[in-house]
């Protein structure tokens, strides 16, 4: 089996690091046309040469618009929405409204904001690939992150939707379910965690661990390489799935 996105081209949001940054370089090493944007000037800048980048915040539909003015003339075939943010680790009732608001924003509203630009293009071709990034904290629940909960589950039903809604113009529309990735994100969820129950972070970490079946953390090219296969002609049939790359998590709050 080979893998080929010669010729293809490709948005990622929030590419600077992580998940995304590892999907821009695999798509890119597999022949695409790569974009991707992020807030991290300097994480956007150490990205190979022949990767266009754009410093934007997805949450802000006029800076995904003026984004998407420079990409979507010269065509576009893959939509990757990656960016996301852990949000507040604390209980509902100590939740601001801009913790709540900033969430919502950036883990649902970009991916809407970025979805309704491209899908005229893609309709146009009667061809386009939409990747979702859900977590699974968007099929399961998980207690002191409501704000992110409620994000990653509206991207559930978004990707479910958008699948049914556009595949009669041959759009596929999936969504990838991470699980515990390896990285200084999954370390910073795993402190606040820690901080929050007053336990030690080992141990949060080796709870994350037994919550999935396979007790394991998974790295982001595993992510990358299951992207790259549901973007290639080997999925041209798969659409409203929410592919697990976790080792089957079955709970995100192992109790103690």
């Amino acid at each position: 089996m080979q893998i080929s996105f010669a010729g293809k081209r490709v948005m990622i949001t929030a590419g600077a690091a992580g998940m995304g940054r590892a999907t821009a370089m695999a798509m890119h090493k597999l022949g695409a046309t790569v974009f991707t944007c992020d807030v991290d000037e300097q994480g956007l800048a150490s990205l190979p040469e022949g990767i266009t980048t754009f410093v934007c915040d997805v949450s802000d539909s006029s800076a995904v618009n003026a984004m998407f003015d420079q990409i979507l003339p010269g065509g576009l075939d893959i939509m990757v929405n990656n960016a996301g943010i852990g949000g507040p680790t604390k209980p509902v009732e100590d939740v601001t409204d801009d913790e709540w608001s900033q969430c919502m924003s950036v883990c649902i509203d970009s991916q809407f904001y970025c979805t309704r630009r491209v899908v005229p293009v893609f309709k146009a071709n009667q061809s386009g690939v939409i990747i979702n990034l859900v977590s699974a904290a968007g099929i399961l629940g998980f207690p002191n992150r409501s704000p992110y909960v409620a994000a990653k589950w509206a991207v559930s039903g978004f990707t479910k939707s958008m699948a049914m809604e556009l595949g009669q113009d041959n759009i596929r529309v999936n969504g990838i379910v991470p699980g515990n990735v390896n990285g200084e994100r999954m370390e910073r969820v795993i402190l606040a965690h820690a901080e929050a129950e007053g336990i030690d972070p080992a141990e949060v970490r080796r709870l994350y661990a037994i919550g999935t079946s396979m007790q394991c953390y998974v790295d982001p090219e595993e992510i990358a390489d299951t992207i790259c296969f549901l973007c290639s002609d080997y999925g041209r049939h798969i659409s409203g799935q929410i592919v697990g790359v976790d080792g089957f998590t079955e709970t995100l709050y192992p109790r103690t």
